[in-house]
């Protein structure tokens, strides 16, 4: 796991060592076990080591191919790496060093971008042919690794952050109003804008290319995509359980292959809970690490959200080397200069407890396993399924749908909200971009099951990429390496096809609702239930405690709506009501203050947008 950042020069000018040296050392927080460069002619690789497996100087990158054709500089895990090795060498390939960088390197040379399609795990890379003079830049299949890039004249720049593309005296930092929008549309970006105007994020699952001498923006080539169908010939459901079971040990033990010491996030539910469980199995004295919540001033369903007593309890179970945490209101403040700079353009959710989640983790291990992913795979949402399941056709469904996903803001508010930038605004349709979403995903919408699956699609094209974004992100931020098991491909292809009605209890009973039964009737199906991940439980069964197995569904967030209005009152005043913060350059301040007292007031649960004033206005403080 690493750093990678470079230049390509479109007219041919030679590249600067020095400018490539401060680019991958914008990013040294990601590798500070070693650094390398290599220049020729316009082109520049930089990079920053985290060494975990083949800790010798046989991993130091950039890495150059035995014949001198290809120059590789690389981020990520390929977890099967040895089975690609075997069949490189019986090929003839041979090997320096035992690392997956070295795999890849060999895999590209001789499979050529077809080799992306074979690799089991997390990576973006770039990638110089000095024959063909074309630059790779490439990122895996889910988007667990990001990769940026911006073009500046003639000069095109990329880094595993945005870090690495400011620190090129060609970059500017100019704020991107469109992606604004889409952020305090969504409290996310769907498309590949960053709040930086001219910085890309290349999107999951894509190969881009680029010449010199071209002059235009790469060409860029989706390469996988996910797929949810209903199967039609569904198989035995305890075959379904059985293969899931065999899965996702097969996916933990392969993702325990490491040479440094490796451990296990353990929030007190499901998912990772079964990850601690079979890595303990595998991996003596696995550590585990939880982030708990003083609740003392919290109050109605946040009363909940500290699960340090779950975790402590699986961890006597699992008998791992446990360590935990307990975040107040004012480590929010204490950590948000920092957050805001290495998170760089927010994304879903308030991120800060995952900061200090990694904080603790990094203080004993290099590598730790995280749950992402069950809940996309598996249905682990169905509250905000159900509400587009009664659908005819896809423009009902959007309508649907997108009345959930327009998380920030009302429809009546947005207007005066945006009023300092309308111009911008007014040429951004967040319906369209929220549409755009499906536009690879050609499942015919005729069953209740059908709309199900349009929904895990989007959620783990939009939803799981940016908690991508988050874990990588503020992992690396303390040179952490944070691994996915539920990624797995294996597992991943096995959840695709798993039939909607092992993954959700109640769909039945959701289709016959009534459109003329009372309203609570309706909300008493989207509100968070025992439902969701059916089959994932009852696997998880044979791991974990039943109490946990059977448990509602709890995310990792903390009681921010009490905080905001009792501990952090004062902070959200000073920062939100009271000070000349630059959102109002692009934000109405009177809107802005009428939402925020509403929440203060107890009238409404607006955490989510305070969270995102929060966190872009000391983005924009430290970055513009």
């Amino acid at each position: 796991m690493c750093g990678i950042a470079g230049i390509l020069h479109l007219d041919g000018e030679a590249a600067s060592p020095v400018h490539v040296r401060a680019m991958a050392d914008a990013v040294r927080h990601r590798g500070p076990d070693g650094e390398g460069q290599w220049v020729e002619g316009p082109v520049a690789f930089g990079h920053r080591r985290l060494a975990i497996i083949d800790l010798s100087e046989l991993g130091r990158q950039p890495m150059v191919s035995r014949d001198g054709r290809l120059v590789l500089t690389y981020n990520g895990e390929v977890y099967n790496h040895r089975e690609l090795r075997a069949e490189l060498e019986a090929l003839g390939y041979g090997f320096r060093s035992d690392t997956d960088s070295e795999v890849v390197l060999n895999a590209l040379h001789a499979w050529g971008e077809k080799a992306l399609e074979r690799f089991n795990g997390m990576f973006a890379f770039a990638l110089w042919d000095r024959t063909e003079r074309r630059l790779m830049l490439a990122r895996d299949r889910y988007g667990i690794k990001p990769l940026y890039w911006a073009i500046f004249g003639n000069t095109l720049l990329f880094g595993s952050e945005q870090k690495a593309i400011l620190a090129h005296p060609a970059a500017r930092r100019t704020l991107d109003r469109r992606a604004l929008v889409e952020y305090f549309t969504f409290q996310n970006i769907f498309t590949d804008r960053t709040l930086l105007d001219s910085v890309r994020i290349l999107p999951a699952a894509t190969v881009a290319t680029v010449e010199p001498g071209a002059m235009r923006e790469p060409v860029q080539r989706r390469y996988w995509d996910y797929r949810f169908r209903e199967p039609d010939h569904p198989a035995d459901p305890r075959e379904y359980r059985e293969e899931l079971d065999r899965l996702l040990r097969q996916a933990v033990s392969r993702q325990l292959m490491a040479d440094v010491e490796l451990g296990s996030y353990l929030s007190g539910g499901m998912d990772s809970g079964t990850l601690t469980a079979l890595g303990a199995r595998e991996f003596p004295n696995m550590k585990s690490f939880t982030c708990g919540f003083d609740i003392s001033s919290a109050s109605g369903l946040e009363l909940g959200f500290d699960e340090r007593v779950k975790a402590e309890a699986m961890s006597a179970l699992f008998r791992t080397e446990h360590y935990e945490m307990v975040l107040k209101a004012g480590d929010m403040e204490r950590c948000l200069p920092a957050l805001a700079r290495h998170i760089e353009e927010p994304r879903v959710g308030q991120s800060y407890p995952n900061y200090y989640a990694a904080k603790l983790a990094s203080k004993f291990v290099k590598v730790v396993l995280s749950g992402a992913g069950g809940d996309e795979l598996f249905g682990g949402y169905p509250w905000r399924y159900y509400r587009a399941v009664n659908c005819i056709g896809f423009d009902q469904y959007v309508e649907n749908y997108y009345g959930f996903w327009h998380r920030l803001i009302d429809h009546a508010d947005r207007a005066s909200l945006f009023a300092p930038i309308a111009d911008t605004a007014r040429d951004v349709d967040p319906k369209s971009i929220f549409r755009t979403v499906f536009e690879h995903h050609d499942n015919e919408l005729e069953r209740p099951e059908d709309f199900i699956n349009h929904s895990l699609y989007f959620e783990a094209k939009t939803f799981l990429h940016g908690l991508f974004v988050v874990e990588d992100k503020l992992s690396m931020a303390h040179g952490l390496e944070s691994r996915v098991p539920f990624m797995d491909n294996d597992l991943v292809d096995f959840a695709m096809r798993c039939p909607v009605a092992l993954k959700l209890n109640n769909l039945a009973d959701v289709v016959r609702i009534d459109e003329n039964e009372p309203a609570n009737k309706q909300n008493s199906y989207f509100a968070k239930t025992r439902d969701g991940k059916q089959i994932l439980r009852d696997v998880m069964a044979n791991y974990i405690p039943q109490d946990i197995t059977g448990g509602i569904k709890q995310g990792f967030s903390a009681p921010d709506a009490s905080w905001f209005r009792g501990d952090s009152i004062g902070f959200v005043r000073r920062k939100l009501l009271t000070g000349n913060s630059p959102i109002y350059d692009v934000l109405d301040r009177t809107t802005v203050h009428r939402i925020v007292q509403r929440h203060l007031d107890g009238a409404e649960n607006r955490r989510l947008f305070i969270w995102s004033l929060l966190n872009v206005d000391s983005w924009m403080e430290q970055t513009l």
